[in-house]
């Protein structure tokens, strides 16, 4: 329980009030916060608040979508990843969670979207540093491909990681999005002290119309979280586990049963691998 952090959007239907609440009388000693939540409070209300109630915050989500084409969107894009990288600092986290973006409406130019990516990370990476927050690339599932994010395997968020300092540029493994690959093991093993951030939730089927929302407690589906947690423990990471769920009959579950199962869930199949 001492790495235990519920990822926000886990309990969606709570106030960030309230999720901090739930984690502190729960005993989940950590919290992954979303920008939309830390917004309705102010950065600074938030950072108050889980410091307070004795919470690390141990990642915020989300920067990146860096795949837009044209100098406006450039500058957007930009603007908006330095406002979350500085909030990040504020609330104490030291991982920024990058979703890099899908390809751009309208083009077929996937390899044109993912030099952006490793362009905009250049530009982004050394101000990271300067604020003592790392740019965690997120791979996700190749589902996810043409909307959300073009880099779709934990290889290739090391590559894009590689040219930086580890203490700028990181990746994340998540479950979800990385357990199907193949060449999973090796990855995690080269990604050693690059691993930012270890999320993780289940794969059940049948998916639902919306693939989005597709992720289930740990237990639930058919992945092999001891196997994945030794990966990540002998590749020496040591760092917050994560429970994030994107589920809709879960988000209308109460949050204080919702949390109750997460922490179950992480005794039974994460704690003890």
């Amino acid at each position: 329980m001492n790495r235990i952090s519920l990822n926000q959007i886990t309990t969606k239907g709570w106030s960030l009030p309230e999720a901090v609440r739930g984690c502190a009388e729960a005993g989940v000693p950590a919290i992954g916060l979303w920008r939309d939540k830390v917004e309705e409070v102010g950065v600074g209300v938030a950072a108050k608040l889980v410091r307070e109630a004795g919470l690390a915050v141990s990642s915020l989500c989300r920067g990146g979508f860096l795949t837009a084409e044209g100098p406006d969107a450039h500058r957007a894009a930009l603007a908006d990843n330095l406002r979350a990288l500085e909030d990040a600092a504020e609330l104490g986290t030291d991982t920024l969670v990058m979703v890099v973006g899908g390809v751009p409406e309208g083009s077929r130019d996937l390899a044109g979207a993912r030099e952006r990516v490793a362009d905009r990370l250049a530009e982004l990476a050394p101000y990271a540093g300067d604020l003592g927050v790392r740019l965690a690339i997120e791979p996700l599932h190749p589902m996810f491909c043409a909307d959300r994010a073009v880099v779709s395997t934990l290889g290739q968020a090391l590559d894009l990681a590689e040219p930086h300092p580890v203490g700028q540029v990181g990746v994340v493994v998540d479950s979800y999005h990385v357990w199907w690959d193949p060449d999973l093991a090796a990855q995690i093993a080269r990604a050693g002290a690059r691993i930012a951030s270890y999320q993780v939730c289940d794969w059940t089927l049948p998916l639902p119309a919306d693939v989005l929302l597709g992720r289930g407690h740990v237990g639930d589906g058919c992945i092999d979280f001891g196997a994945l947690t030794e990966m990540v423990t002998a590749a020496g990471y040591t760092g917050w586990i994560e429970t994030e769920i994107f589920n809709q009959e879960i988000w209308d579950a109460p949050g204080a049963r919702t949390l109750a199962t997460v922490v179950e869930r992480h005794r039974a199949h994460v704690e003890s691998a």
